[in-house]
Formats: C-alpha cells, sequence, structure tokens
C-alpha cells in the first residue's frame, strides 16, 4: 500500500475540531487520538477498494539500438485485464543514465481498455540501458491511499558510439574518387592493378601502350591503372587502462571509436576488407569477414557494450589475435596511448615482429594544452611543467615506434580521426597500400 498526500491534509484539517472541542471541555487528546483513528480506519477502506494493480499488464515497444545523445521515445502500453477501472500512476524503472524524465504519469484505464505513454530519453551513456520493471499504482475511491505492485517488465536500448567522425567521410570519399574510379593512372607500380583501356592521346606514356588492344581496335589504345583493392586492413582498439583517461568530454576509448568507424568506412568504400579486434588480455569485441553496407552496423554493435578494464594489455597475445583476422594484412592500425617509456615496454618489444608482416599505424589520443596565464602562479608553474613533461615522453615513446618500423600518430580527439583518415589515403596515392 501507499498514502497520498489528502492523508496528512486530512489529519492536519482534524485540528480545528480537536481545538473546539477542547475549548468546550473536551480532553483534546482523547479527540486527537480518535480522530487519527478515523482517518487510518478511512486510509485502510479506502487501500481495500482500490483496484488491483497486479491485473494491469505491460508491452513495450521501443527501437533496439540508438545513437548516443539521440532522443527516442520507449513506449509503455498499459492494459487493464480487470473489471475495475484503475486511476492512479506509473513509473517505468529506467537507470539514471538513460535519461528519463523524473515524472510519474497519471493513469485512467476502464477494464478491458490499454492505454499508450511514451517515456522520452536521451541516453548519456554508450552500452546497455535496461528498465526491469514498472511500479503501477491504483487509488482508493478517496485518493487517500491504494495499492502498489511491481510488475516485470524487462526492456533494453542498445546504445551506439555517436559517430560524430562522420562529417569528415564525404571529403574523403570525394578524394578517394580521384585515386580510385574516377581518376585512372598511366604508370604501373607497387599498390596498383590493371583498370581499363582508353585510346591515346597527345603526352600519354608510350610506354603504356596496349599493342594487341591496338591491333584489334584499329586505334592507339592506352592502359590504365588503379590502386589495387582488396587489401586487409585490421584496427585494434586497446581497451586496457590506458584507455579509461579522460580525454576532452570522454575517454581515450571513445575517441580511439570515431577513428576507427571513420577509417573503416573509408576502407569499405576503397573495397578494402576492415577487421576490427579490441584486446586488453582477453577480446573484448571481434568483427571479421563483414564487408559492404552492413560492416559498419556490425563495427557500432560490437563496439557499443565494451568499457575500458583496469588492467595492463598483453601485447604478445594481441598481436597473436591478428593472425587469426587476416593471415597478411596490410595495413594495421593500433588505437592506444603509449606516452610514458617505462609503462611501454612491452607494447615496443612486441612491435617490430608486426612491423615485419605489415604497415603499422600507432594512433594516439592526447589532450588539448590549456593555455598560460599571463601571470601564473605556482601552480600554473607545476601544471605547465607536468603537461611538457607528459608531451617529452610521449615524442621519446614515439621516437621509439618510429624506429621500430611504425608511424606513430597523435592528436586531439576531434583531429585524430581525419588525420588517420588521410595518412591511409596517402598510402593508397603512393601505392604502399
Amino acid at each position: 500500500m501507499y498514502l497520498t498526500g489528502r492523508l496528512p491534509l486530512l489529519v492536519a484539517l482534524g485540528a480545528v475540531p480537536v481545538a473546539l472541542l477542547s475549548i468546550a471541555g473536551v480532553n483534546a487528546w482523547l479527540s486527537a487520538a480518535a480522530w487519527v483513528l478515523a482517518c487510518t480506519a478511512a486510509a485502510l477502506a479506502d487501500v481495500a477498494a482500490a483496484p488491483d494493480p497486479r491485473r494491469v499488464a505491460v508491452e513495450r515497444r521501443m527501437p533496439r539500438r540508438v545513437l548516443l545523445g539521440q532522443s527516442v521515445a520507449a513506449e509503455v502500453v498499459l492494459r487493464n485485464d480487470g473489471t475495475r477501472t484503475v486511476r492512479g500512476r506509473f513509473r517505468d524503472a529506467w537507470q539514471p543514465t538513460a535519461g528519463a524524465l523524473g515524472d510519474h504519469p497519471a493513469i485512467v484505464i476502464p477494464p478491458g481498455e490499454s492505454r499508450t505513454f511514451g517515456i522520452p530519453l536521451v541516453p548519456r551513456r554508450r552500452g546497455e540501458l535496461a528498465s526491469r520493471f514498472v511500479v503501477v499504482r491504483s487509488d482508493g475511491p478517496l485518493r487517500l491511499a491504494g495499492r502498489q505492485a511491481r510488475i516485470d517488465a524487462p526492456g533494453t536500448i542498445r546504445v551506439l558510439p555517436p559517430f560524430t567522425a562522420r562529417r569528415h567521410l564525404p571529403s574523403r570519399l570525394a578524394r578517394l574518387r580521384e585515386l580510385d574510379g574516377n581518376t585512372s593512372v598511366q604508370v604501373r607500380g607497387q599498390g596498383t592493378e590493371f583498370d581499363s583501356l582508353r585510346e591515346y592521346v597527345r603526352g600519354d606514356d608510350v610506354r603504356s601502350i596496349d599493342w594487341r588492344a591496338t591491333a584489334r581496335a584499329g586505334t592507339t589504345m592506352l592502359r590504365t591503372w588503379r590502386p589495387e583493392r582488396d587489401r586487409h586492413v585490421v584496427i585494434v582498439i586497446d581497451t586496457g587502462r590506458t584507455a579509461a583517461a579522460r580525454v576532452g568530454d570522454g575517454v581515450r576509448m571513445d575517441a580511439a571509436m570515431e577513428a576507427a568507424l571513420l577509417l573503416a568506412a573509408l576502407a569499405a568504400r576503397a573495397g578494402d576488407h576492415v577487421h576490427l579486434l579490441m584486446f586488453d588480455r582477453v577480446v573484448r569485441a571481434r568483427v571479421t569477414r563483414v564487408d559492404g553496407p552492413g560492416l559498419l552496423p556490425a563495427l557500432v554493435d560490437a563496439m557499443a557494450p565494451v568499457e575500458p578494464q583496469l588492467i595492463d594489455t598483453d601485447w604478445d597475445a594481441a598481436f597473436a589475435q591478428l593472425s587469426t583476422l587476416a593471415s597478411r594484412p596490410s595495413l594495421v592500425v593500433l588505437m592506444t596511448a603509449q606516452d610514458a617509456a617505462e609503462a611501454a615496454r612491452g607494447f615496443l618489444g612486441s612491435l617490430p615482429a608486426l612491423t615485419q608482416r605489415a604497415h603499422v599505424l600507432v594512433g594516439t589520443v592526447t589532450d588539448e594544452r590549456p593555455p598560460t596565464p599571463e601571470r601564473p602562479d605556482a601552480a600554473d608553474v607545476y601544471h605547465a611543467a607536468a603537461v611538457e613533461r607528459s608531451a617529452r615522453d610521449a615524442a621519446v615513446v614515439a621516437a621509439a615506434i618510429g624506429r621500430a618500423g611504425a608511424e606513430a600518430i597523435a592528436d586531439t580527439p576531434d583531429a585524430l580521426p581525419p588525420k588517420i583518415a588521410d595518412r591511409y589515403l596517402a598510402l593508397k596515392a603512393a601505392g604502399r597500400l
């Protein structure tokens, strides 16, 4: 049972007649006790007369997936299977990060009828959001008290990464079309494959003339080439403790996901095969052998429930997993944070074996440097010194990555995704991928 605000108001209203009776000589304590007992009896009678809320059936209608920060309406359908009209309120028990409003909608459901209520949600956290039950309150006829029941009605929504780096995709696709499709190259080289034949025009390289096609066509024909397709691009996202560091408005792993999604979308349009591995000491997410329009949905669905783990990453085991994705990867992109020489020893020790088999990019998300005040105090000086020390350590690790045969790319969360995409296009244009 539960009590409404009307009951204490009714008890308070009884203070007036109790005061009048005490003036008339009646014992005030006995009058007050009698009034409280009468109000209690009325509340109990109201509870007994309230319809049974357990006769209310609950059905949910909601999307299975939604992007982080996107508003969505989760519908709750309440059906009255009883014989009396249910009046009261209900509450949908979403977890706080779902962003549901805190109000409790009023309900009036006649027997055998249904009512649909929309619960607006604005998710604030990536992953699985759940509501396990609905609480229904049924008021009594006097609205002094009522009956309450918890009705199990599980519902979940998977909140996907927002992919805000999508805004960089059109410009990169335009550059990709210049490399592959609309503009073919004349000179064959490493990383290119035969594209088509066209008529010779003045200024073309005579070494690209196809004499057999020329004899068949009766006019001079030229071979053209394009960047090679069907290459294997493997993206590895470190989910260890360094991925949990706060950078900007989120953590490093969120920015790494944005870079991975942009690169995957670009590589898929280029005709390459994309593989994803999220790893610390065990595989947290894995996407392979998915091409075409289903690639991005598979990636975001696999990324959504993964959270950083406060453990060190086993890089030997991570690199061993790469062979299960692609036997001969052309490009391996490692999204990790290696900014301290002491902590990066294991990573640097395992890296040379990988660089011998593939071209390796190491992407690191860094925070923007705070502006230095005009008149710094002691705290500002120490903070600036710490920032410079961190930058120096990161430069040392980046140099070691370069000596191991890989390329280190570091930038802010907003700038890193397009920077990695540009490097992928540069490798394509140079015929190294």
